[in-house]
């Protein structure tokens, strides 16, 4: 049977699931590193996962031309870049 966008086999229930354990990860993380340097870099990676699963499969761009990604792709690389000095500053 196939989506109304075309994909035989898009898994959403799986990305669904593995969205909600990364959220009880960020969750967990954020209690019990409450004082540890390594809690802010943790979840900004759980959160880019997170961001990045929901891109790709609910918004379609795994299936998407490459130009599409890109637009899509190239503002979370700005994101990450202009998050890198406070990051720094508050590890510091």
């Amino acid at each position: 049977m196939s989506t109304e966008s075309g994909h035989a086999n898009p898994g959403y229930m799986r990305v669904f699931v593995f969205l909600i354990i990364l959220t009880v990860a960020e969750v967990g993380a954020a209690m019990v590193l409450a004082t540890s340097s390594a809690k802010v870099p943790l979840l900004i990676a759980l959160a880019i996962a997170k961001a990045t699963l929901v891109a790709m499969y609910y918004m379609h761009l795994r299936f998407e031309g490459r130009l599409l990604r890109f637009i899509a792709i190239f503002p979370l690389i700005l994101s990450i870049i202009l998050a890198i000095p406070p990051l720094v500053d508050a590890l510091s």
